[in-house]
C-alpha cells in the first residue's frame, strides 16, 4: 500500500523563518542605547539626542551614525559634534531665575539671546527642565542629565508648576470657572488649573495659577480664552523647588542630598562638593549674595517650612515673588 501524499502547505500557513537579530539589539544587556548614553552625558534629552543622531552629529568608532538603534559600551569611542563626550557625573540640578527677554533654546534661528549664552562659563553642559517663553520669567530648573529632564517633564511625574500671573481685566469667579474645569482650545484639551484671585489693582488683577502640564503658552492661552490678557507671568515653583530669593539671572545649585531624595536615588553616588555659581552684575545679572532658594514646605507656605515629601508624586511647595504682587517695575 502506497503512502498518501500530503497536500501542499499554502504559503500563508507556513511559519516565517525567524529574523536574525540586529547586532545592536541582539543582547540588550551589552551596553546602553546610544541616545541614553548621550542623555546621561548631558548632551540633551533622549528624544532630542535621537534627532541629533539622525542629523549626523554623532560618531561612533570613527563612523557617523544616522540611527539611534545602536547599543554602545565604555569601549566605544563616541564623538558629538566632533568632540568627545564628557565623563558622566551623578545627576545634578540648578535653580535659575530666567529673566524676560531670553529664549529657552540652545540656538535660536532668529538670533535672539538665549538662556544658555547667559549662564556662568564654569557651569557644565546643562539642559532645561521644560521651558519659559521669551516674555515669561522666574524659576527654570537646569540639569546635567538628559534622563532627569525627561523624567521631570512627564505628566505622570505629577509635579505641579505654580505661577503668579498679572492680567489686564476684572476677572470674577464666574470668569475663572472654565479654566478651573478645563478648556479645549483649537482642538487641544487643557487640564483643569487651580486658580485663585488674589487682588485687583486698577485695571489689572493678580492671580495664582497652578497646573501639572507643560503645554506651549498654556497659561496665556487659557486666560485669553476667557477674555483676559496676561501682561506678566512669573513661575515661582516647580514641584518641591522654589524660586525663593533668587534675583533675575542668578543660578544656584541644589544640594546633592536633596536631588537624590526628590528623584528617589538614595543609593546614588554623591557628587563632589561644589560652590554656588552666580552670574555677576551685568545685562541679565544682579549682585551675588542671595540666600538658598530651596525652602520646602506646602504650596503657598513661607520660606523655612519642612519639605512636603520626597517623591515626585508628592505635593510640592509653592512660593511668592519678591515684593508685593502687582507692584510696578521701576
Amino acid at each position: 500500500m502506497t503512502d498518501k501524499k500530503r497536500p501542499p502547505v499554502s504559503k500563508s500557513a507556513r511559519k516565517p523563518a525567524p529574523k536574525k537579530p540586529d547586532a545592536a539589539t541582539a543582547d540588550p544587556s551589552k551596553g546602553d542605547r546610544i541616545a541614553k548614553v548621550l542623555a546621561r552625558a548631558g548632551v540633551a534629552s533622549r528624544r532630542e539626542a535621537e534627532r541629533m543622531i539622525e542629523a549626523g552629529r554623532v560618531t561612533v568608532n570613527g563612523k557617523v551614525i544616522d540611527s539611534p538603534a545602536l547599543n554602545v559600551t565604555a569601549k566605544d569611542t563616541i564623538l558629538f559634534d566632533e568632540a568627545p563626550l564628557a565623563e558622566p557625573e551623578p545627576p545634578r540640578m540648578w535653580l535659575y531665575y530666567k529673566p524676560i527677554g531670553l529664549v529657552t533654546t540652545e540656538r535660536d534661528e532668529k538670533g535672539r539671546d538665549t538662556v544658555f549664552k547667559n549662564l556662568p562659563d564654569d557651569l557644565p553642559r546643562v539642559v532645561s527642565v521644560g521651558r519659559l517663553d521669551i516674555n515669561s520669567e522666574g524659576l527654570l530648573l537646569l540639569t546635567n542629565d538628559g534622563e532627569v529632564k525627561r523624567k521631570l517633564e512627564l505628566p505622570s511625574t505629577g509635579w505641579s508648576r505654580k505661577y503668579r500671573v498679572r492680567v489686564n481685566g476684572r476677572p470674577t469667579e464666574d470668569t475663572l470657572a472654565p479654566v478651573r474645569k478645563g478648556l479645549t482650545i483649537d482642538g487641544e484639551r487643557f487640564q483643569p488649573m487651580a486658580v485663585s484671585l488674589d487682588r485687583q489693582q486698577g485695571a489689572n488683577a493678580w492671580l495664582t495659577v497652578t497646573l501639572r502640564e507643560g503645554k506651549n503658552r498654556e497659561v496665556r492661552r487659557a486666560m485669553e480664552a476667557v477674555g483676559l490678557t496676561v501682561n506678566r507671568l512669573l513661575r515661582v515653583s516647580y514641584g518641591p523647588f522654589q524660586l525663593g530669593e533668587l534675583k533675575p539671572g542668578e543660578v544656584e545649585e541644589i544640594r546633592q542630598r536633596v536631588v537624590r531624595d526628590q528623584l528617589g536615588m538614595e543609593d546614588a553616588k554623591p557628587a563632589p562638593v561644589r560652590t554656588r555659581k552666580e552670574i555677576p552684575r551685568g545685562k541679565h545679572g544682579s549682585k551675588p549674595g542671595a540666600k538658598p532658594a530651596f525652602k520646602g514646605g506646602r504650596p503657598g507656605g513661607k520660606p523655612g517650612q519642612r519639605p512636603a515629601g520626597k517623591g515626585p508624586g508628592g505635593k510640592g511647595p509653592g512660593g511668592k515673588p519678591q515684593g508685593r504682587p502687582g507692584s510696578r517695575n521701576k
